[in-house]
């Protein structure tokens, strides 16, 4: 319940509304049912052959209250007119019941949404080292499956609100007929929850357990149909159940525990419940000599009491499994948190001279992948970096956008240092081509735009021209509006890549940052890449890294990175640019 509390805190004035109309609801419940005994006081002598007066039927607080409240609407207590009070309190309590869970409906869909989004900006905000070692899988499942549960526990609660202040307004009638049997009925229901609070532990623990399990094969998937491809084309694809059959197994057996826990809780509710109302029966009949009127009112009363607690008790398990999946997701976005990427830079970049890496030492962990590099990105050139994989050269980009810092020297924009530019404002102004193109199953429009409000269709085009994509998109059945499919699966290798450069091209960069974007294509595809390049040359700065040397045909100037050294070599010394460049490829 302490996440029930915890939601209501966060939305005041929705919870008071609902906790105050589910109140209302439950007083009318008690107002209708207080409405029996007088009626039953009725029934009861006529079936004897007796008369009722007034003053015989007032034998009970309840029912004198009933009977000074018809005498203050100026009514007489009639079964008629008792009758009609049980319905219409009947009609307001549905009525009230449907506002109130309308309101539920909207306040989880809102908690929920407002989750995602609590999520979604902590991965936004996070610095991008975090992501090289955590899988993004379990963000996934956080966003998907944990933010939902998390909402439902939320309606669970309230409902369990319902369900106690449904108690409540029975036991106060039940009160008003007799305050011994009551008390007797308040000590009976706290038996049964004492008795079956151990199964509530483990009910508890299996949440958990789901949680994490849910967690990790939801992740283990993400990651494995990544490359279920290249599995399906070797006939491997059984990996996919051999990997996964162990988290799936152990998620059944929790599941299993579970629903036996939850079946244990509801069988030995209604056994305990029958002992308990047969024992108040015994005592009532023998021992306090209730009139059979209260009698039957009261036991009523008292079963419906009962019947409500073991209700509560059936929310709160429930309500204990889906709150792992709250604290699950909180720890996930205090984690994100912590490693948020801040910027102190406040200065406002110009990109008019050159970019320039001056003395820096980078290592991950005790590795150390650059030594003392020195490197210049003059503006208005093509700039290759060129090296075996695993050289360092993806960590210069980095190092230039700003994705990560040097532990040692210093990366400039025309002489200023990094950390006192605006990061954002620099980033701006960074056109990034990756290695690994993925297309969203989408329009070729929105796959260079991604939504952007302020792009519009002439950009796209012109960002598009400029890739040399233009010619082929135009003779795609839907041009422009064409769906590239899943992943881009619809688009050649290379027209996924020249998408791909339109995309980092259409907010006009002034340095556009090619990550061995030519590394998985063939020679002539390659070469229209290279050709490419050289035509953003006239309006843009390059930067492209690369394993093979193919890219030196269209580089102003280039650099070999060996053993974490950068050695500027030129572009056409082709002896050297083996022995420097591919050295160990």
């Amino acid at each position: 319940m302490r996440l029930f509390f915890l939601l209501a805190r966060k939305y005041p004035l929705q919870t008071v509304f609902m906790l105050i109309s589910l109140l209302v609801a439950g007083l009318l419940e008690g107002f209708g049912l207080s409405m029996l005994l007088p009626l039953l006081s009725f029934a009861i002598p006529q079936q004897a052959g007796e008369q009722v007066t007034q003053t015989a039927m007032a034998s009970s607080k309840l029912e004198m209250l009933v009977t000074d409240l018809f005498a203050f609407l100026n009514l007489t207590p009639s079964i008629e007119n008792i009758l009609i009070v049980i319905l219409i309190s009947v009609i307001l309590k549905s009525a009230i019941i449907i506002v109130s869970r309308r309101q539920t409906g909207y306040t989880v869909a809102r908690i929920a949404t407002d989750l995602r989004l609590e999520l979604l900006r902590s991965m936004i905000a996070a610095k991008w080292e975090y992501y090289l070692h955590e899988r993004i899988g379990a963000h996934n499942s956080a966003m998907l499956n944990e933010t939902k549960r998390s909402s439902d526990a939320f309606r669970l609660g309230v409902q369990m609100a319902a369900d106690s202040l449904e108690a409540v307004a029975f036991l106060v009638a039940a009160f008003l007929v007799s305050a011994e049997a009551s008390l007797a009925a308040m000590g009976c229901s706290l038996i049964v929850f004492l008795l079956l609070r151990r199964y509530l532990r483990k009910v508890r623990k299996t949440g958990q357990q789901q949680t994490n399990l849910r967690r990790e094969l939801l992740a283990s998937m993400i990651d494995l149909f990544q490359s279920f491809k290249s599995l399906k084309a070797m006939a491997r694809e059984e990996l996919a159940d051999y990997l996964l059959e162990k988290t799936t197994y152990s998620l059944q057996k929790v599941q299993q525990k579970q629903v036996m826990t939850q079946g244990m809780l509801k069988a030995l509710q209604e056994p305990l419940a029958t002992i308990f109302l047969a024992v108040g029966i015994y005592v009532t009949l023998v021992y306090w000599h209730i009139p059979l009127s209260n009698m039957i009112v009261m036991l009523f009363l008292i079963s419906r009491v009962i019947k409500q607690v073991t209700k509560v008790q059936e929310r709160y398990s429930e309500i204990i499994i889906q709150e792992s999946a709250y604290w699950s997701l909180q720890k996930t976005i205090r984690n994100l948190n912590k490693h948020r990427e801040v910027s102190s830079g406040v200065e406002i970049p110009s990109l008019k001279k050159l970019i320039s890496l001056e003395d820096v030492n980078f290592s991950y962990g005790k590795s150390r992948i650059l030594k003392n590099v020195h490197i210049r990105f003059p503006v208005g050139q093509i700039t290759a970096v060129v090296g075996a994989s695993g050289s360092g050269k993806t960590t210069i980009l980095d190092l230039v956008v700003g994705l990560i810092s040097p532990q040692e020297g210093e990366v400039c924009i025309d002489g200023v240092p990094l950390q006192r530019i605006d990061l954002k404002r620099w980033r701006q102004m960074i056109g990034y081509v990756p290695q690994e193109t993925i297309l969203l199953h989408d329009t070729i429009f929105n796959n260079v735009t991604l939504g952007e409000k302020n792009l519009k269709k002439e950009d796209a085009l012109t960002a598009l021209q400029a890739a040399g994509a233009l010619e082929f998109v135009n003779e795609l059945p839907k041009g422009i509006d064409h769906i590239v499919g899943e992943r881009g699966g619809k688009l050649s290798g290379g027209q996924k890549q020249r998408i791909s450069i339109a995309r980092a091209l259409v907010h006009r960069p002034a340095l556009i940052v090619f990550d061995e974007a030519t590394s998985a294509l063939d020679p002539a595809s390659e070469e229209a890449v290279c050709e490419t390049m050289r035509s953003l040359r006239k309006h843009h700065t390059i930067i492209a890294i690369s394993h093979q040397t193919a890219l030196l045909k269209c580089a102003d100037q280039a650099y070999a990175i060996q053993n974490g050294v950068a050695e500027q070599i030129h572009p056409t010394d082709g002896n050297r640019l083996i022995s420097k460049a591919t050295n160990g490829i």
